[in-house]
């Protein structure tokens, strides 16, 4: 990521592209990904790329990290890390929110995603409810506190545009089902639904 590698205008607007394909398994997102977006060769490319960065910029860190290594990060992180957060949001949003809520729940699009940090939306006449879906697990928390500072100004900007706040979508694995961990959000949309009724 330091280098840019994972960025959209480098493997392309994966949130979008994924649920554009709406895979029931992986190998139905490696076959699109790979058919529609970028072949299987950009991503090498791009984990050679990798590569080269990393054994010249950290040759005394990476002494035990092969080029395949880094062909295998870059094939990961693209393909099945966003195909887990794809069933993570839909597991999480569409089953469960939905039903709760008794309301529709449309991804944003892609301006939206970038410009505000918004994954889904709900529509309440002319104004819109923002959602931020998150992963729980250890390895995310370092992440998450850095996203959220940053994250605080694009969803006030948000809510002075579409008026409506963004609330924050906790998802946890409970056995093999993801489930909302801040369930205490649930009434917190409930009344900005009724307050922009």
């Amino acid at each position: 990521m330091r280098w840019g590698l994972t960025r959209k205008k480098q493997v392309g607007s994966v949130a979008e592209e994924i649920r554009k394909c709406e895979p029931k398994t992986l190998a139905d997102w490696k076959s699109y990904y790979f058919g529609s977006v970028y072949p299987e060769e950009h991503l090498v490319e791009l984990g050679k790329k990798l590569y080269i960065k990393v054994s010249e910029v950290l040759q005394s860190e990476v002494d035990s990290i092969t080029e395949e290594d880094c062909v295998d990060f870059i094939k990961k992180l693209v393909i099945e890390r966003t195909f887990d957060g794809y069933v993570s949001e839909k597991e999480t949003i569409y089953e469960q929110l939905q039903e709760i809520l008794s309301v529709k729940i449309e991804p944003a699009p892609d301006k939206w995603d970038r410009g505000y940090n918004v994954d889904f939306f709900i529509k309440i006449g002319e104004k819109y409810i923002g959602l931020q879906i998150k992963p729980i697990g250890y390895e995310y928390i370092p992440q998450i506190i850095n996203e959220r500072t940053q994250q605080k100004e694009t969803h006030k900007k948000f809510t002075a545009k579409y008026g409506g706040k963004v609330f924050y979508i906790f998802s946890i694995k409970n056995d093999k089902k993801k489930e909302i961990a801040n369930r205490e959000v649930i009434d917190e949309i409930r009344e900005e639904i009724r307050s922009l009724g």
